[in-house]
């Protein structure tokens, strides 16, 4: 393998091999840093190459304990397999280490794998870096890295530059990039469009509008119910009213039924009496 040639001598900033019976999975050293908390150490790692490399991006992930980056969880960088979208095929294994390198000082900004120790925690761990061993491959990081030569460091200039195109991607920037447009735009929770000419101002005034508009109409249809079950609740309370007075009408019907029928029976009771004493006299 060509990367496997170009990398087997070590130079003062990296050094990376593939393992002997796996030429899919490389372990890595770099250097950390000058001015920085990382630089008095020395961090080792995985990359783990996909069957399609190099058209697709590796997997990357840190073993050394160091406050900025997880041990054994996969760094989320636009040259990662976490944004394969941004991978590009003439990105080496040179440059992904290079890119670890440059972007070990900076903050984490809540991207997958990031951490965000003190200056302190971080220098008492670069110190302890030296010592640390890799128990897959067997190296020790105190006995990889060698000075550089004057061809390495032109070399190492060219990969700097090419690195730096990089970027280290937070989860809420991958977020936003998935709403963005080609054109900038960016997709809002409304369902409106963002383009480059609005200001933060005239979101917060639309999406508050929209919470507004939102309350109101809730508030109509709340009202609309209860008026809704007003009449329905006033439409029994007459249904059952009227029920009432044709009960109460059939009732009082009946009963004058019932006291025309006894005064005609009295009253022929009366004639039958009067009859009977006309006859017997």
């Amino acid at each position: 393998m060509r990367e496997a040639k170009e990398l087997c001598e070590a130079t003062s900033q990296y050094y990376a091999q593939p393992l002997e019976d796996n030429l899919f999975e490389w372990h890595f050293t770099v250097q950390g840093p000058a001015d920085s908390d990382f630089e008095s150490g020395r961090y080792h790692g995985r990359i783990i190459l996909p069957p399609e490399y190099p058209m697709k991006p590796p997997s990357i992930m840190l073993l050394t304990p160091n406050g900025r980056f997880e041990t054994g969880k996969k760094i989320c960088l636009s040259m990662s397999a976490h944004h394969p979208e941004t991978w590009q095929p003439s990105w080496s294994i040179r440059t992904v280490l290079l890119a670890i390198i440059g972007f070990m000082p900076s903050k984490g900004g809540g991207a997958i794998g990031a951490l965000d120790y003190t200056s302190d925690e971080r220098k008492i761990l670069a110190r302890k870096s030296m010592k640390w061993t890799c128990n897959v491959c067997g190296s020790c990081n105190a006995d990889l890295l060698k000075e550089d030569s004057k061809n390495k460091r032109e070399a190492n200039e060219e990969d700097m530059e090419l690195a730096s195109q990089i970027s280290f991607k937070g989860e809420n920037e991958a977020k936003m990039e998935e709403k963005t447009h080609v054109d900038g735009s960016v997709d809002m929770p409304n369902g409106d469009i963002l383009t480059n000419g609005q200001n933060i101002e005239d979101i917060l005034s639309a999406q508050d509008e929209v919470t507004s508009n939102t309350a109101d109409t809730r508030e109509t249809h709340n009202s609309a119910n209860v008026a809704r079950k007003r009449a329905r609740r006033s439409s029994n309370e007459r249904h059952d009213n009227r029920d009432s007075s044709v009960q109460s009408t059939s009732t009082s019907q009946s009963n004058g039924y019932l006291s025309l029928v006894l005064i005609l029976l009295f009253t022929l009771f009366l004639i039958i009496l009067l009859l009977r004493r006309v006859y017997y006299k």
